[in-house]
């Protein structure tokens, strides 16, 4: 793959494989593009919460919203422009605020194929 740029208006998102909730996701780059990473987008709804096991390494970029990560370490709040990492193997709660949120995120390897 080239270099590329990406905005979410250009992304068709998804519900969060395995999940219920208002949890939105949609892949700009994966393991479809031939690189060790996945890029995309993620939009949580009002309040929504995701509980799971981290499969692979993420990082999240907060974009609008706030996000809470609860862990056995604790929990975390980002707001815009803040950066959550959650290590692979890292039980977490991801909860959207009041407001909801829209993220960016990078995981180390492909989330997909990790959950199949």
């Amino acid at each position: 793959m080239k270099v590329g740029k990406f905005s979410i208006a250009e992304t068709s998102l998804e519900r969060s494989p395995g999940q219920d909730a208002d949890v939105f996701v949609g892949n700009v780059v994966d393991e479809r593009h031939g690189g060790p990473v996945t890029i995309g987008y993620g939009r949580y709804g009002p309040g929504q919460t995701l509980a799971e096991t981290m499969a692979v390494d993420d990082v999240m970029i907060v974009l609008e919203g706030r996000i809470s990560v609860s862990s056995d370490a604790g929990t975390v709040t980002a707001g815009p422009g803040e950066i959550i990492y959650m290590p692979k193997g890292e039980a977490v709660t991801i909860r959207a605020h009041e407001e909801g949120a829209t993220t960016a995120y990078v995981t180390y390897p492909h989330w997909r194929p990790a959950h199949a």
